[in-house]
């Protein structure tokens, strides 16, 4: 089977690291699989292509945050992947991330259409069935249910700085992303999946397929960590995010800090300096690691990880300090509470800091009471990938059957 994987990054960032993953376990299995992605650059144990350069995504960057027009340029980058894409000549392809300024997805869409190849497209967020915005939760918005329009989000990711075109997003996207006859859809959670059946995407069978992680990586690890910021006799409370936007939940965490006694210390990785800046007491915050080896000590030393997130799908984040063995705390957003129960973690559904302050509480005194026995076994990424395998296979087979 010759797979061919569309995404926007390669090998890092979650999205990155699942496409190179299930490339990595396709090839032992016997498998030939090529991902072509358009932003950075790609680990060299993966076939790998490039879709355009550094100068296009910034040139699509910079029209988008005028126009509104995301997905409407890197036409030349398209059409010569395209080229590659034909010479390849896959048995089955499998879109993730199509945004990040790297395609022209009428030009896309069009081969995708013309080729047909069974296409399985796994949707990591709600940017494909809106017209604008990857995520609409914290808003409140669902035009997305009829027609988007006067998007409430212009000014967020994928940003536009002038125009708002999301009712014309809304409808292109939705005539050419139902243009695949062969398409089958998967999401990383059962919340996720419920979404995208409200959705013009509703009449394509949808399957779920939690994300996993490499238990070999992620596990308890010996640490100084606490010993190296003075937090031996504190209960350390973390919280790790790529970017702590506002939807995230920060200033929770700064409310929350507020009510600490000296017993506690909250630990935050992923700030900007000028977050760091702006903590108050009971906090430390950290900049934004790419050390593998570093993070996994910061989990393991944790005591409790907290996850105040407001709009979220199926956060790596949590799965990660479970498999390092500390319970979660987590706000009931999107498909958290897919991996938490009562022997690793805790749902605060009322979202206040007042119920992060009660979750914490009792969570200190279930571990005590050593009430708190983690399995990571769930978690891990080699029954993960193997799903994905199965549902490739299932799809190209079925594709044959048509």
């Amino acid at each position: 089977m010759k797979v061919l994987q569309i995404n926007s990054v390669c090998g890092y960032g979650s999205t990155g690291r699942i496409a190179a993953d299930l490339s990595r376990y396709l090839t032992q299995s016997g498998d030939d699989c090529l991902i072509a992605y358009g932003r950075g650059h790609a680990p060299g144990d993966v076939k790998s292509i490039r879709i355009g350069n550094d100068l296009a995504v910034n040139l699509h960057g910079v029209c988008s945050r005028i126009t509104d027009k995301h997905g409407f340029y890197s036409k030349r980058a398209t059409q010569r992947f395209i080229r590659s894409a034909r010479e390849y000549d896959p048995d089955i392809i499998h879109l993730h991330n199509l945004h990040g300024y790297y395609l022209h997805l009428p030009t896309l869409f069009e081969w995708l259409r013309e080729c047909g190849k069974p296409v399985v497209w796994t949707l990591h967020d709600c940017w494909a069935f809106t017209g604008h915005c990857s995520h609409f939760d914290f808003v409140g918005c669902d035009r997305w249910k009829t027609s988007c329009h006067d998007c409430p989000q212009k000014r967020e990711y994928p940003a536009s700085f002038l125009m708002d075109h999301s009712q014309s997003n809304f409808k292109e996207k939705k005539e050419w992303f139902t243009s695949i006859q062969k398409l089958r859809i998967i999401t990383p959670s059962d919340w996720l999946k419920d979404l995208v059946k409200q959705s013009f995407f509703k009449n394509y069978p949808i399957d779920t397929i939690h994300n996993g992680i490499d238990l070999n990586q992620f596990k308890p690890t010996d640490s100084n960590f606490r010993e190296k910021n003075h937090l031996t006799n504190k209960t350390m409370l973390l919280s790790v995010a790529n970017v702590w936007s506002p939807r995230k939940g920060l200033d929770y965490l700064l409310e929350l800090s507020q009510r600490l006694d000296d017993t506690f210390c909250i630990v935050v990785v992923g700030l900007t300096e000028q977050q760091c800046h702006s903590l108050s007491n009971h906090m430390l915050g950290i900049t934004r690691t790419d050390d593998l080896n570093e993070l996994i000590e910061i989990y393991s030393a944790a005591d409790i990880f907290l996850n105040p997130t407001l709009e979220d799908n199926y956060p790596t984040t949590n799965l990660e300090a479970i498999a390092c063995g500390t319970p979660v705390i987590t706000f009931d957003t999107g498909g958290c509470k897919e991996c938490i129960h009562d022997e690793n973690g805790m749902l605060v559904t009322d979202k206040t800091v007042d119920g992060l302050y009660r979750a914490i509480k009792a969570m200190r005194q279930k571990i005590h009471e050593g009430m708190i026995h983690i399995n990571p076994e769930p978690l891990s990424d080699k029954m993960f990938i193997e799903h994905y395998r199965c549902c490739l296979l299932y799809t190209s087979d079925a594709a044959d059957e048509l």
